[in-house]
């Protein structure tokens, strides 16, 4: 080939023995190899000196790639020609995770890979390391789309997922001596090999850009009548919507499915050149610049009037490329009549809304059918409301969308004329056939017509439209079902379901613990369970042999050993695998309460303070991490997330206390540190405030995992609980139908606080924890009412009760034997939240979508 030197290997180091040549579909070693380093020397990223670890991940994954995009092609051409309904999933987040390991472990093809890296020099561990995350998302609702696809290609379902592309996602988190610092994730980009140029050409070894699927999608603009009475939208500005296809493979099958993420650009003709000549830069490029903040970030701040249209704008542009793209799929198609009846697309396409964010389906379905494609009203209405459905993913007031109806009308004007509309026929609905709701009806109409604030509430736009609404754990669809949709309930008591959601157990469980996952299969003698979850309940007959016992402490001691090397080198804190690691990792939000963790953990090292030398050594020793993003503006989150880290400044400094006591902030939580405390952690909590979390899925991979759970009845908790057997709980906390009451009797003055509480509280106070004013912090747990006061999310009356829970914990984890039966009954009773269950109930009960497996 002319590259090698005298040595045996090539300019790059790569053995010259292992030629450049394309094998993309091989699974024997040696062959894939040589497709890497074929890879490595014909789609160059780099300069050709160099098969570094970074340029051996690109050439892997692109060599990875091939046999993904074969499989996809074939995935695609047998849907075509066996033309099932497909669902299409809209969803403003997808938090994916490194896509690597799960590729080539889906595709059953690891080990070929691990030997193939070795004869390359490398280490299949050390190349994973250089993939970054996915930055598409923020916390539970993304990562539960994630799961969602893996299991759609798992179980051969025809599915798309759709997403946006954002160039920074969300943000990286970077932990200073002031909190939280927010930083542009640089998922797209490598800082290390960064010259001005490169700025603009950021990729992932995975997307696949789609230059032939391009839509476009107007803003602004006003409504044209036309002499017959139709109506277009014209004028405003039109960006272009750009197809990036990433592909989703199954589980040890053929069927390998597609997120499809969008990109906003401008195009050609966008560019006023004479201005630029001019010297007038800024202004000639001007719809290239706004093109470009439409994908820039993941929820933009809406604390603006430009903020507000940013996110709207992020909505409908997600909303109007996908459906576009659905309806010009639908038309490709032909019977033998000529071209299909649009009466027949509610059988040929479900669309699912992954919360409020995709609401804009609606109106945009409708406008596309009447304005595009000459529909009436009611013909429109008929298909639009027979094809989507909603899930709902939260009964907090802030998260339940609501738009003024000004600037909707400003930025998406032939939209709130069609909203104006539905609203109308649903108030007439109610007048002449529920005049028993006439009283109600300006709660549950779509349109609040406050003067001071006129808003479109959103989610009341959902139920109205939708023909079918789903919950998303029992407690979550129950408290729907009697409170938030009651009166919709009562008009259409068909609409709403539950579905609990679940976890992929192949990258929860399968590749994140390879130790624990091989011991569960020697022991149930297959290793089917990995796409039959269920299959782990044959687990619990042995639960209490002292060999499985054994193995399993043995799998949890390696987990927790790579997790506490991981933390050592992300934080320089030191911890001891022999200690309890006890974790809480999700968004840092009041009602998730991290506060009562901070508390609690505040008091046991006061305590510990307190004890003589030979008191403490017969406590148990505690690694308490917690771990999580707060919102950019939200500040009392981000007083938490300073309060956590001052506490470990002080505690694991003090030597007198840090053998029995570490306290660690574990910095830009992810998938990918979510894939290494997971399999590692013992004691998970699970602590928000009972009726406030519609379902949590951590709790889920956690109790997969092995790790007992400490926790409030509330989300998927409650099932959680009932699975694994309450004995295997640790159980602390009001229930959701005694919250409401309690805040009613704080604010009637009659709460009396536990002491231990008081003494927390009043510790940070005293400055142990330094200068810092964690005063505002603490106020909100204080007084009886107001804005910001008042302890709205109970933690000074659940703190008594999770006191004694933790003595529980203690207590339990002093008896070795007790604690891995409980462990082994934590993972037997799992089965149930596979989110291949969860899909196939939708598929079942919400879409009416049969499986079209490749041959």
């Amino acid at each position: 080939m002319g590259t090698e030197k005298s040595n045996g290997f090539s300019k790059r180091g790569i053995p010259s023995e292992i030629p450049a040549e394309a094998h993309p579909l091989s699974e024997e070693p040696t062959e894939i190899a040589s497709n890497i380093n074929y890879h490595a020397q014909y789609s160059p990223h780099f300069s050709p000196l160099k098969f570094e670890p970074e340029q051996a991940f690109y050439a892997t994954a692109e060599s990875v790639r091939d046999r993904l995009i074969q499989q996809w092609n074939e995935t695609y051409v047998h849907f075509h020609k066996n033309d099932p309904k497909q669902t299409y999933y809209l969803s403003m987040e997808y938090l994916q995770g490194r896509a690597l390991t799960n590729a080539i472990g889906n595709l059953n093809i690891y080990d070929a890979y691990a030997d193939a890296l070795n004869k390359l020099g490398h280490q299949l561990e050390e190349i994973v390391e250089q993939e970054k995350d996915a930055a598409l998302g923020n916390g539970g609702l993304g990562r539960l789309a994630s799961c969602f696809l893996d299991s759609m290609a798992t179980l051969n379902l025809p599915a798309w997922g759709y997403g946006l592309r954002y160039r920074y996602g969300l943000f990286k988190q970077r932990i200073t001596k002031e909190g939280q610092e927010e930083l542009a994730e640089d998922w797209l980009e490598d800082p290390k090999h960064m010259v001005s140029i490169e700025i603009l050409q950021k990729f992932s070894p995975w997307e696949i850009v789609r230059h032939d699927v391009v839509f476009p999608v107007r803003f602004f603009g006003q409504v044209q009548v036309n002499p017959d009475g139709s109506r277009k939208w014209v004028g405003g500005e039109v960006i272009q919507a750009l197809a990036y296809d990433v592909p989703i493979p199954g589980y040890k099958t053929k069927n390998t499915l597609s997120l499809r993420l969008w990109e906003a650009k401008a195009s050609a003709g966008d560019v006023n050149l004479s201005q630029f000549n001019d010297g007038q830069y800024e202004s000639a490029l001007q719809l290239h610049s706004r093109a470009q903040q439409i994908c820039a970030v993941l929820y933009p701040g809406d604390a603006t009037e430009e903020g507000k249209l940013l996110r709207l704008k992020q909505q409908f542009f997600l909303c109007s490329a996908s459906l576009q793209d659905i309806i010009s799929r639908f038309k490709e198609r032909k019977d033998g009549n000529g071209p299909r009846q649009w009466s027949e697309f509610p059988s040929k396409v479900a669309v699912q809304l992954n919360d409020t964010h995709p609401t804009l389906a609606i109106p945009e379905l409708m406008r596309l059918l009447m304005d595009d494609e000459g529909l009436g009203w009611d013909e429109a209405w008929d298909v639009t409301t027979r094809t989507i459905a909603y899930t709902n993913h939260t009964v907090l007031p802030e998260a339940l969308e609501k738009w003024s109806q000004p600037v909707m009308w400003k930025l998406l004007p032939r939209h709130m004329e069609i909203i104006s509309e539905i609203d109308k026929r649903f108030v007439e609905l109610i007048h002449s056939t529920r005049p028993d709701l006439e009283d109600k009806v300006d709660n549950i109409r779509i349109l609040d017509n406050n003067p001071q604030k006129p808003v479109v509430r959103m989610a009341n736009l959902c139920v109205v439209s939708s023909h079918t609404v789903n919950g998303v754990a029992q407690l979550h669809s129950d408290i729907l079902k009697a409170e938030l949709f009651s009166d919709y309930v009562s008009i259409w008591p068909t609409r709403f379901q539950n579905k609990t959601n679940g976890i992929t157990p192949r990258r929860w469980l399968r590749f994140c613990s390879p130790e624990l996952s091989s011991i569960i299969t020697k022991w149930l003698k297959t290793d089917e369970w990995v796409t039959n979850l269920d299959l782990l309940a044959n687990l619990r007959k042995f639960a209490d042999d002292e060999d499985l016992q054994a193995e399993w402490a043995s799998a949890k001691m390696a987990n927790k050993e790579r997790l506490a090397q991981y933390i050592l080198q992300v934080t320089g804190v030191s911890i001891d695998p022999n200690s309890l690691f006890d974790i809480q990792v999700k968004r840092i939000h009041e009602y998730k309460r991290q506060l009562l963790n901070i508390l609690g953990t505040i008091y046991r090292y006061k305590k510990l303070k307190e004890m003589s030398p030979e008191e403490r050594s017969k406590t148990t020793p505690r690694t308490v991490m917690i771990g999580g993003k707060a919102f950019a503006t939200y500040t009392n989150a981000k007083r938490i997330v300073k309060l956590v880290n001052d506490v470990g400044a002080v505690v694991n400094t003090d030597p007198e206390v840090n053998n029995y006591l570490k306290v660690v902030f574990v910095p830009n939580y992810n998938v990918s540190v979510a894939e290494m405390l997971i399999p590692g952690s013992e004691l998970s909590q699970h602590i928000s405030t009972a009726g406030m979390e519609a379902s949590g899925t951590s709790n889920m991979k956690f109790a997969l995992n092995g790790c007992l759970i400490i926790g409030t009845l509330d989300g998927a908790n409650i099932e959680i609980r009932e699975e694994i057997g309450e004995e295997n709980f640790f159980l602390f906390g009001a229930t959701a139908d005694k919250v409401p009451q309690l805040r009613k009797d704080r604010e009637n003055g009659l709460f009396k606080p536990d002491p231990r509480f008081e003494e927390a509280k009043q510790f940070i106070r005293s400055g142990a924890f330094g200068t810092y004013d964690y005063n505002p912090l603490l106020e909100s747990l204080e007084g009886n009412s107001g804005y910001g006061h008042g302890d709205y999310f109970l933690v000074g009356h659940d703190f008594p009760s999770y006191m004694d829970a933790l003595a529980k914990v203690d207590e339990a984890y002093n008896d070795k034997k007790k604690w891995l039966k409980m462990s082994i009954l934590s993972t037997a009773g799992s089965g149930k939240f596979s989110s291949d269950r969860t899909i196939g109930q939708y598929a079942k009960e919400i879409w009416n979508t049969q499986q079209c497996p490749v041959p």
